[in-house]
């Protein structure tokens, strides 16, 4: 058996190594926001962590407290072997956890509604709409109401609301400004939405926080938060680059499999409805499924003479003037591909 003495040399450099990394989290970007979001999210774990230890502490001390008084040495302790219950204790472990996961899921509830990541935040100042769009290794920003578009770079005007629409060119990616708040997904063919906002002004790191290749280690970019005459003359300067970000400039940045970071580039104008072209490209066979449909030009047809509407199949312009046996035969026809056509898809 191995001395205590010796055991507690042997366990001391270890524990001081991991009080200093617990102690390293706690400068970290999460434990340090630097907006509202990020403040809430910093209270709801706080909040839960110490609720969660009100059990956790006080079990781990009466176990270590029960095995050195209980200790088969300790002749003074009380020996009961027939011992089975005791309702004073049952009403101690059953109660006191009971009323904090009560209290847990009355939190739980009430922030997963406050902090919902589509929620928009409560503001007089009008937001600053921004689109990103996640590629292989990179972020393109768009900003449709302002015409300009940049790479690995976006900067907003401090105390001003962000409304992100999210989406992906590439694999799955997660949009992440850990000094702001949430984290979410971007999809192709898919837009995800969030909302945050900066407090405070200064430089807060953004990156993809879900694995996507050979360059993901360098798809990160600068979030700056500046103050309005700040942001103006910004707007100014990417105004003034002559490059457009339109559906040529997005393809040759895409075909960029670039595995080092991509430098910041600005666009001084866009094309149009260029992020809605991005989610409409991918869409696919998926059109049908739930997904937004305003960047395509969907039209209900009609089915045979029942007339009957099914989004995203077309009918001759002139199915009304057939034999109505000839037509319920069209669309019976017609049914029996559509359910082929999507026999693979699993739905």
């Amino acid at each position: 058996m191995i001395p205590l003495k010796s055991l507690g040399r042997w366990l001391r450099p270890g524990l001081l190594f991991a009080l200093s990394v617990f102690m390293t989290g706690c400068s970290s970007a999460i434990l340090a926001p630097k907006g509202q979001v990020g403040h809430d999210q910093k209270t709801l774990l706080i909040t839960a962590t110490v609720l969660m230890l009100l059990v956790v502490v006080p079990v781990i001390i009466m176990t270590l407290a029960f095995a050195w008084k209980y200790r088969a040495s300790n002749t003074k302790a009380r020996y009961e072997p027939k011992w089975s219950h005791s309702t004073a204790i049952e009403v101690v472990v059953w109660s006191i956890p009971c009323m904090i996961v009560l209290v847990l899921a009355v939190l739980t509830w009430r922030s997963s509604h406050s902090l919902d990541p589509y929620r928009p935040l409560d503001s007089q100042t009008k937001p600053v709409v921004i689109e990103a769009i996640s590629l292989d290794w990179k972020w393109l920003f768009i900003y449709p109401e302002e015409n300009i578009a940049t790479v690995n770079e976006i900067t907003f005007p401090v105390n001003t609301p962000l409304n992100f629409k999210i989406t992906s060119d590439s694999v799955m990616n997660a949009f992440f400004i850990p000094h702001l708040g949430s984290m979410i997904y971007s999809m192709t063919g898919m837009e995800t939405k969030l909302h945050l906002i900066a407090n405070e002004t200064g430089t807060f790191p953004g990156m993809s926080s879900h694995y996507s290749g050979a360059g993901f280690s360098k798809m990160h970019f600068d979030a700056n938060s500046v103050t309005e005459a700040e942001y103006q003359a910004w707007l100014a300067k990417v105004r003034a680059q002559s490059t457009p970000m339109d559906q040529a400039a997005f393809g040759a940045l895409v075909a960029e499999k670039n595995h080092d970071w991509h430098p910041v580039t600005y666009f001084g104008t866009t094309e149009t409805g260029l992020f809605d072209w991005v989610v409409a490209r991918h869409m696919g066979d998926n059109q049908h499924y739930g997904m937004d449909h305003k960047a395509m030009d969907h039209k209900g047809m009609s089915h045979g003479a029942a007339g009957e509407s099914h989004e995203g199949h077309e009918m001759p312009a002139d199915a009304h003037d057939m034999p109505a046996d000839h037509a319920e035969h069209t669309a019976d026809e017609h049914a029996a591909a559509g359910h082929a056509g999507h026999a693979g898809s699993g739905e």
